[in-house]
């Protein structure tokens, strides 16, 4: 449930107003090449609370990180799913039970995303494009004063401050093609 809620919240939070946004030169002529782009899941890091962080083993921690990550992979594979036909992509998003199972396939752990080059993912999936989000939460909140921050402010999640990239890395060079930063807190 905790995670379900962080979710919410990131989700909400990719595509809201305020990010810093950067495209490549080559990005529209990458676009204009690419027909499919897998969403891998996204790199997640958790600082907790102290009192949080001594209740909790390594285990237990990387157990979280990676079941947030495929949950926001999720949530942002509906997310895309939802808004196809309004915002007419010029491109499809590959299912992500495809994307995981061909990873697993390969024998690439959640852990070993974030140092896979992105060209050699983009082959295994046999894509265009991979796009990733990285995301750290610091400092997350009971799921009590979670919710208490909700009803108040109308913003939902179980952390004070969330910080998000998401990066589309083209498959044939593995070059960063565009890159969104955005960082929200809640005190």
């Amino acid at each position: 449930m905790k995670n379900l809620v962080s979710i919410a919240v990131i989700t909400a939070l990719l595509f809201s107003c305020g990010p810093k946004i950067y495209k490549s030169s080559s990005f529209s002529s990458a676009l204009a090449k690419h027909k499919i782009v897998a969403i891998l899941p996204a790199e997640v890091t958790m600082q907790l609370r102290p009192n949080e962080a001594k209740k909790m083993t390594t285990e237990q921690l990387e157990d979280i990180t990676s079941k947030t990550g495929y949950d926001i992979q999720e949530k942002m594979y509906g997310w895309f799913l939802r808004r196809q036909e309004k915002f007419s992509y010029t491109v499809k998003f590959q299912d992500v039970t495809k994307t995981n199972a061909l990873l697993k396939q390969a024998g690439i752990s959640y852990s070993d995303l974030k140092t896979t080059d992105r060209s050699k993912l983009a082959q295994i999936l046999g894509v265009d494009a991979v796009l990733q989000d990285r995301t750290n939460m610091e400092k997350p909140m009971s799921e009590g004063a979670a919710v208490a921050v909700g009803v108040l402010v109308g913003a939902w999640g179980a952390t004070n401050k969330v910080n998000t990239t998401i990066n589309i890395h083209d498959g044939k060079s593995g070059d960063l093609l565009w890159k969104y930063d955005y960082e929200v807190s809640v005190q």
